[in-house]
């Protein structure tokens, strides 16, 4: 009798973990899906080891002392990729009157607005243009 009172024991037991074992995945993969990885901010910086700010993303609120185009500047994300001396050689940025990406060349510390390189691509206002600028001032505007 003592022998069969083991086995029953032993077999509730070994159900048990049975029964846990199927049930604790669909647990864990449960868990997962519910929590999704959202950040929240005003604002994204990534840093370098030496602290300088080399990507950022920001959304920019409206200005209306700045008149762009007749009306007050719009609220604009931005998202800016810099060089190690801190140029931003990539931006680009959305708003209500559309969006842009300039791509910037080589930077020349200490230069002059003449011996900027970049690239320029805008689409507003029901409008395309894309413009090309290299070292000299030499510009090519290209308009459908």
């Amino acid at each position: 009798m003592k022998t069969q009172r083991l086995l029953i024991v032993l077999t509730a037991v070994n159900l048990g973990l049975l029964c846990y074992q199927v049930i604790q995945p669909r647990l864990a993969v449960a868990s997962t899906v519910d929590a999704p990885g959202i950040l929240r901010g005003r604002a994204l910086e990534i840093v370098d080891a030496r602290g300088r700010i080399r990507a950022s993303l920001s959304v920019l609120p409206e200005d209306p002392k700045v008149i762009w185009k007749g009306k007050p500047y719009p609220e604009t994300v931005l998202l800016r990729l810099m060089s190690a001396d801190g140029g931003a050689h990539v931006k680009l940025g959305a708003s209500q009157m559309g969006a842009g990406l300039v791509i910037g060349g080589e930077s020349v510390i200490g230069g002059s607005e003449s011996n900027a390189t970049y690239i320029q691509v805008l689409a507003e206002a029901g409008e395309s243009t894309l413009k090309l600028i290299n070292r000299g001032g030499v510009e090519r505007l290209i308009k459908p």
